[in-house]
């Protein structure tokens, strides 16, 4: 038999807003006893960036970067063989939300000082990519109690964004879920095969396909 199989000690979970990321990376660090690391959720640059101002999505885009910056850096995974963590963000989609919100002399501004913190901090092993349809999404962005007003063109065009940023990703193992027909918060079910399928290795891209998933097998 081959190497024995160890889970994942850094796992990264990703999509748009309002997928649940959050609720999905803290329900996994507590079933895995790990360390769960929460994305910035205070920006003082966004509410001037949704009303348009000029100059404040600079702003907000540099300001979201060197603060996940800081929370990667805390981590020092080498120190620690034994601590496994669940982040609810990947530092690189930093970008993927620069692309969409800044002038072309604005990105090459970001992508210099993307590029010096990007090489800095850890990998994941794993990232986990959740998809959703932009009209599910755009009900669960309305019903947030601290939610700017978004457009559904917005959302449109950053679900098209993160489509394409996984498509082509290549920095780490990567399971793809279709979160239309899954609940991992309300359907325990759904989260305990989510839990067998990490107890197995990803390899590359695969896709996580629990319905009917006995007879794929």
């Amino acid at each position: 038999s081959g190497p024995k199989f160890e889970q994942p000690r850094f796992i990264a979970v990703e999509g748009p807003l309002g997928v649940g990321k959050a609720a999905l990376a803290r329900r996994l660090a507590d079933e895995l006893r790990a360390r769960l690391l929460p994305d910035v959720r205070e920006n003082p640059f966004l509410t001037d960036f949704y009303k348009r101002k000029r100059g404040a999505g600079f702003q907000a885009q540099l300001y979201f970067l060197i603060e996940r910056f800081g929370k990667m850096r805390e981590l020092d995974l080498a120190s620690d063989g034994r601590v496994s963590v669940v982040s609810d963000f990947l530092f690189e989609k930093d970008r993927i939300y620069a692309n969409q919100n800044l002038s072309d002399a604005e990105l090459r501004l970001y992508e210099a000082y993307f590029e010096f913190f990007a090489e800095q901090v850890p990998t994941a092993d794993l990232v986990i990519y959740l998809q959703a349809k932009v009209r599910d999404l755009e009900e669960r962005v309305a019903g947030k109690k601290d939610s700017f007003r978004i457009s559904g063109q917005y959302l449109e065009e950053i679900v098209a964004a993160y489509e394409h940023f996984f498509f082509h990703y290549k920095g780490s193992n990567l399971l793809v879920i279709d979160t239309s027909e899954i609940d991992f918060i309300d359907r325990n079910e759904d989260l305990q095969k989510l839990l067998r399928r990490l107890r197995q290795p990803v390899r590359g891209t695969q896709y996580f396909l629990p319905l009917g998933s006995a007879s794929a097998d």
